[in-house]
């Protein structure tokens, strides 16, 4: 029941995404020392959902021609793309500074799409009387 509300979606997309960067973030601090490793980056949330294909969603088969499904939303580890930044002598972009930078970023966001799922959920449960 929850899912299909779009407050619901858009949280659990975000926290999603945050677990997404926090693995690529990860990822690039794992391969720091590696030779020639370019270190890799997924794009913003705020990019993601500008490119989610968002659409009206009908509450029956006639009303405005919208869609049943709706969206996914979020990124995975499957949008990730190269970083090209300046390189060390031994060809890797990795930065550990900007490493834990992102890695904190995440955190925070994650934190910021569970508190958004706790407010709204509390805010249901006042409406429905629990």
């Amino acid at each position: 029941m929850f899912q299909t509300l779009d407050v619901f979606r858009t949280a659990i997309a975000m926290a999603r995404h945050a677990g997404a960067t926090q693995a690529a973030s990860a990822q690039n601090i794992a391969n720091a020392d590696t030779p020639d490793y370019r270190g890799i980056d997924l794009p913003a949330f705020a990019e993601t959902l500008r490119n989610a294909p968002l659409q009206m969603r009908a509450t029956r088969p006639a009303h405005l021609g919208g869609q049943r499904d709706g969206w996914s939303g979020g990124a995975d580890i499957h949008d990730l793309t190269e970083r090209r930044r300046a390189e060390d002598p031994n060809g890797n972009t990795v930065s550990l500074e900007v490493e834990m930078l992102q890695a904190v970023d995440a955190q925070r966001a994650h934190e910021r799409a569970l508190a958004i799922y706790r407010s709204n959920l509390t805010l249901l449960r006042a409406s429905l009387g629990n």
